[in-house]
């Protein structure tokens, strides 16, 4: 048994780990990274369906640069399963990051004039060693949440901080 798992054991090379980088513009996610972008999809995609469509590491395309957001939000629409698009230039309505462990706040903040130059709505950073969630308007204001209900106050959608870092 300690064979088969010693020969299933993969390492991740400094070459692979540069590739994600070069390509989404940030570190590759961890394991608590994982955890928080699902669970905060999945508390979008629940309770605001109707009016919005969640997407994940969407690679954007957009005037001001590239970027690929952890999560975005877009209006709600019809699906075309049949036309997948790979880089969307469409820019969303909302952009959220969620901040790795090797990642300096520069990489985020970086993506202010980018996401709002392009004309996203909302920005969130979430911080999931601290148990934060900034969510920054085109005005650059910003509000900060380390518990309760975290509101987005020009998209008017809200998250139950304890259902995502329970």
């Amino acid at each position: 048994m300690q064979d088969f798992e010693i020969a299933n054991q993969e390492e991740t090379t400094d070459y692979e780990v540069s590739d994600y980088q070069t390509e989404r513009g940030k570190p590759m996610p961890s394991k608590n990274h994982s955890k928080i972008e699902m669970r905060i999809g999945s508390e979008f995609d629940a309770n605001y369906a109707e009016k919005f469509d969640v997407h994940a590491e969407l690679s954007l395309k957009l005037p001001t640069g590239k970027a690929t957001p952890d999560i975005c939000l877009y209006p709600a629409g019809p699906s075309d399963w049949l036309h997948d698009e790979k880089t969307v230039t469409e820019p969303p309505l909302m952009a959220l990051e969620i901040l790795s462990p090797t990642q300096g706040m520069e990489d985020i903040t970086e993506k202010i004039d980018l996401y709002f130059g392009a004309g996203v709505k909302t920005y969130w950073v979430v911080i999931p060693t601290f148990k934060i969630i900034n969510i920054i308007t085109p005005d650059r204001k910003y509000v900060t949440y380390t518990g309760g209900i975290a509101k987005d106050p020009v998209l008017g959608i809200e998250l139950d901080m304890e259902r995502v870092f329970r």
